[in-house]
């Protein structure tokens, strides 16, 4: 790709309004949203089905359009959970029940439902307890959702489940009930991204159309008019989210771009398509699946376009050269953000795609045709190659899964690691345009070690976290860039360690627990230490570039002193302050991890069910 690209009015545009959402933009609901109505608390609601149902439990979830509360006029959007009833998509419904604000706990590296949510610009739920449909939906969005339940419920009625769950994830991103363990082996095999309907996706049915258009000998304009009515169409049935959308306005700009006899199609139709998202939903910035599919995406444009793969090449050779270049890119530029969401590294998932993503491309495009043949009543003709390609699919996930290195563990990379990370791989990327990568070097050298530089003076402060879940609480002290120490007080293990990871570390270097927890501690830490048991106030422990002192339990009255709770009184309730002294500052750890008393002597005190973070 030429570097001129660089210069489009366009590009800066979007890479502008990216800037200024990620600095300045806070997801927050209109004025007119529904979340005002939240005191009302019992409502009657109208509001437009957005969403395919999602069956959890006994209940029907959907994302809803809000048209009024309580027959005045409203907006926004209300995340329903449906009982007794099943909506559907585009149906215009009435619905009475009870509002609430979405369940969240914001622990750093843990899943947080509210501010999922709140990426989507919903800011509130309903329980319903009567629903009715007041309009239905136009026959267009009719025919498309019979056609979707249709497709699944031939491949439910007709596959064991665990296969009719890959399928319907291949084919239209829709999982079934995966067992914990299989779901696993997706996410350490790399191939997690195929059961998720995909830009991919939307490609291959383009092509496939192109294909079978052209061995029956249609004219070019009909053809690609074809291709993109039923891309179209795909795209529907589907789910139409962000990446979906994407894929189908860059095929549109390709076809675009082929008739006015520009290459440049594709790429101009990736920066139209994020640029038209962030417009609609600037909160689809902050959200994993948006990031992902645009990285993945930029970088394997850029990457067949700089590196071609020789034409003297023999086609099969030259195939799965470009699959390898383009799961390479694609892994090399979602390392990151993998890495800092699910905090695992696939070893295997460059193997595995260069054969998995081939694979479900053709088991795709043979379970489309297998429910053709369901409809013309000759389904057993393809039954068997559809079950035991389906079947394979699996085995072959589960055998890229079993390797013992086929995923690790990995920490979060702070942001000016992830900014220096990718200043080097544009530049790697532009290696091939030989001149405009010697240009580029000095540049890009300097950018990325003052981000790094900055990461790294950032990531070396000394902090603290108070730590908040219910009646569950636990503090982190970092003493600087690296060596953590971990108080807690019956937080879940788990949940302390995507903690620990999210912090950059896999292990604290101390941990103590308030009651007697040192088997769940000795896994988060190198060293451990259980009150009254090991250590007394008074004893002290070298630390690195620190020093940690036992005190008698430290506890906040209502009016905000400090007293001190001196003495051993044998109960599970007693419990010791810890001090950590690094030069003349000393912070302060009370009462069952509950505060912090800072070097100033101001007491911190924690949130509930939320991280707040104190630097001393």
């Amino acid at each position: 790709m030429h570097p001129s690209v660089y210069k489009r009015p366009l590009l800066i545009l979007l890479a502008a309004l990216i800037l200024s959402l990620a600095f300045f933009y806070t997801p927050s609901p209109a004025k007119r949203d529904v979340f005002h109505a939240l005191p009302l608390k019992e409502v009657e609601l109208t509001g437009r089905v957005e969403s395919f149902a999602v069956t959890k439990k006994d209940k029907q979830n959907v994302r809803l359009k809000v048209l009024s509360v309580n027959g005045n006029p409203a907006g926004g959007w209300v995340y329903a959970r449906i009982a007794g009833f099943s909506p559907s998509w585009k149906d215009t419904l009435s619905l009475r029940g009870r509002l609430q604000s979405p369940y969240g706990i914001h622990l750093p590296g843990n899943f947080d439902w509210h501010s999922y949510l709140a990426h989507k610009h919903i800011f509130t739920e309903i329980q319903t307890t009567d629903v009715t449909v007041i309009k239905a939906a136009a026959w267009p969005w009719r025919a498309v959702r019979r056609l979707r339940q249709d497709i699944l419920q031939t491949l439910e009625n007709t596959f064991p489940p665990e296969v009719s769950a890959v399928a319907g994830g291949i084919m239209l991103g829709e999982r079934g009930e995966f067992p914990d363990d299989l779901y696993t082996a997706f996410q350490n095999s790399g191939a997690i991204h195929l059961l998720v309907a995909s830009g991919g996706n939307v490609g291959f049915v383009t092509l496939l159309t192109l294909s079978v258009g052209v061995l029956l000998g249609w004219r070019r304009k009909p053809l690609l008019a074809m291709a993109l009515i039923t891309s179209g169409i795909y795209t529907l049935i589907a789910g139409a989210d962000a990446p979906l959308v994407r894929a189908y306005i860059m095929t549109a700009s390709a076809c675009v771009g082929y008739f006015l006899g520009r290459n440049s199609g594709v790429f101009q139709g990736l920066l139209l398509s994020c640029l038209c998202i962030l417009l609609f939903n600037p909160a689809a910035v902050f959200e994993t699946g948006f990031q992902m599919s645009f990285l993945a995406t930029l970088a394997i444009i850029l990457c067949l376009n700089n590196y071609r793969v020789p034409g003297k090449w023999p086609k099969a050779v030259r195939f799965f050269a470009q699959i390898f270049m383009a799961t390479l890119a694609a892994q090399l530029a979602l390392l990151p953000v993998f890495t800092n969401v699910f905090y695992k590294v696939s070893l295997t998932g460059l193997l595995s795609n260069m054969l998995l993503v081939p694979l479900a491309s053709l088991l795709m495009g043979l379970g489309f045709a297998y429910y053709l043949f369901s409809v013309l009543h000759i389904g057993i003709v393809l039954y068997y190659p559809c079950l035991w390609g389906f079947e394979g699919f699996q085995m072959l996930v589960e055998f890229f899964a079993s390797f013992r290195f086929s995923a690790l563990s990995a920490t979060a990379w702070n942001p000016g690691s992830i900014v220096a990370y990718y200043i080097g791989l544009f530049w790697l990327g532009q290696l091939p345009h030989k001149a405009f990568a010697r240009r580029l070097f000095v540049p890009c050298f300097l950018s990325a070690v003052i981000a790094a530089g900055i990461g790294y003076w950032n990531a070396n402060r000394p902090q603290a976290y108070l730590l908040s879940e219910w009646n569950h609480h636990a503090v982190l002290v970092q003493i600087k860039k690296g060596h953590i120490l971990l108080f807690n007080d019956g937080m879940d293990a788990d949940k302390l360690q995507r903690v620990l990871f999210a912090l950059g570390v896999t292990k604290a270097d101390f941990a103590a627990g308030f009651d007697s927890e040192k088997t769940e501690l000795a896994l988060l830490a190198r060293q451990t230490k259980i009150p009254f048991e090991e250590f007394w106030p008074g004893e002290q422990i070298a630390l690195p570039g620190a020093t940690l002192r036992a005190a008698w339990e430290l506890r906040l009255t209502k009016d905000g002193h400090i007293w001190e709770d001196t003495g051993y009184s044998g109960r599970s309730q007693s419990g010791l302050s810890y001090c950590v002294q690094k030069g003349k500052r000393e912070i302060c750890v009370g009462n069952h991890a509950r505060f912090l008393r800072l070097p100033s002597g101001e007491t911190v005190t924690g949130v509930l069910n939320d991280t707040k973070k104190v630097s001393w």
